[in-house]
């Protein structure tokens, strides 16, 4: 109930437009609102829809292009998945609309943008549980906590640990096969900084890809085999992976839309975000489009993705978000860890009052 009275006093101060200087055009609001209601491109023709950065974001756009042409829109999106920093790269240079990030933008990135005069507007869009995954047919490894896993995973364990029971000593003495994201995946940055202290502390000796896929498939062909990515691609491969319940200070907790929701599964919770161009937003009917249908049928794009959606009334607050266009990050260049749903929610809502942010 807590949470649910913040939303609503986020939602009636973002209604009434209390301490903005920035309004939505009368142009763009109709327009915004004519491609909602009807489900197309409002205007003339634009040029199309270039989208890129998180793989672990990609599936819930991935869905949200197979809607959107479906319901007869025929503009062309393009849309590719090289991780949360490679698409953080190409948005900040002008190269595309829309980023799709597993974090928030970093301080780097944020005097990119700066230096190349892009603005943008950051939206939640899901919730996720970091997964770590084993093969099915291990028996030894019921669960794991934080701290063997960074005594995996860490920078220090490079060469040196490389068998299960140098993790834990009641495992077995069997060779460890790693597999992970690359260094321009979002979800390496998270996990190391929530597991190993800083984004860039982890081994590199390791079978890593931008494409969960291939973590996939490098974890459920090796019994040996540990890995970890976002809970979508777990849930859309449960049969060929086992997930293991992670233990931090408390008892171990295993990944699920359940537990992420009453903040219980720490630290490997995490919101996760589309950044949207501003200047393409008001120039492009196209990108007004697309963006007015991803974010309005939010809910259930990531439920079909198998991820964890936001409340359903949050998303009436990413939408007013988008039709305002509250420019900028409500995360400072910050990589937070072990946020709940709820603060996670109520920073990139609240934060917008305060006026480096408007």
């Amino acid at each position: 109930m807590a949470l649910q009275r913040q939303l609503q006093r986020s939602l009636t101060w973002l209604a009434a437009g209390s301490c903005l200087t920035i309004l939505i055009p009368a142009s763009l609001g109709s327009a915004v609102a004519q491609a909602g209601s009807q489900g197309q491109s409002a205007g003339a023709p634009g040029q199309g829809v270039r989208i890129g950065g998180s793989s672990t974001v990609f599936p819930v756009l991935q869905e949200a292009r197979k809607d959107y042409r479906a319901a007869g829109n025929t503009v062309a999106i393009d849309l590719q998945e090289s991780g949360t920093s490679d698409g953080f790269r190409h948005f900040c240079a002008g190269h595309l609309a829309i980023a799709n990030a597993s974090r928030p933008i970093n301080s780097k990135e944020l005097k990119l943008c700066a230096s190349k005069g892009i603005t943008f507007i950051e939206l939640p869009i899901a919730f996720d549980a970091l997964t770590v995954v084993v093969h099915p047919s291990n028996t030894w490894a019921a669960a794991i906590s934080t701290k063997e896993l960074a005594r995996l995973w860490g920078r220090q364990a490079q060469g040196v640990v490389d068998r299960w029971d140098e993790v834990n000593a009641a495992w077995p003495k069997r060779p460890i096969k790693l597999c992970g994201p690359g260094k321009d995946s979002g979800t390496f940055d998270y996990f190391n900084k929530a597991i190993n202290g800083d984004p860039d502390n982890s081994r590199t000796d390791y079978t890593s890809s931008e494409d969960d896929q291939v973590i996939v498939r490098c974890v459920a062909s090796n019994p040996n085999a540990l890995g970890y990515f976002g809970f979508g691609y777990y849930a859309n491969n449960s049969q060929k992976l086992r997930a293991l319940p992670i233990a931090s200070s408390a008892a171990a907790v295993t990944p699920s839309l359940a537990n992420v929701q009453a903040g219980r599964y720490q630290p490997l919770s995490r919101p996760l975000f589309v950044y949207i161009n501003d200047k393409d937003l008001q120039t492009s009917n196209d990108v007004r489009s697309f963006s007015t249908y991803l974010v309005r049928n939010g809910l259930r794009l990531v439920e079909e993705a198998g991820m964890i959606p936001l409340p359903a009334s949050t998303y009436r607050l990413v939408e007013t978000k988008l039709y305002r266009r509250i420019p900028g990050t409500a995360f400072g260049g910050d990589l937070p860890v072990g946020l709940s749903i709820g603060e996670a929610l109520r920073r990139s809502f609240d934060e917008t009052k305060r006026p480096q942010y408007r």
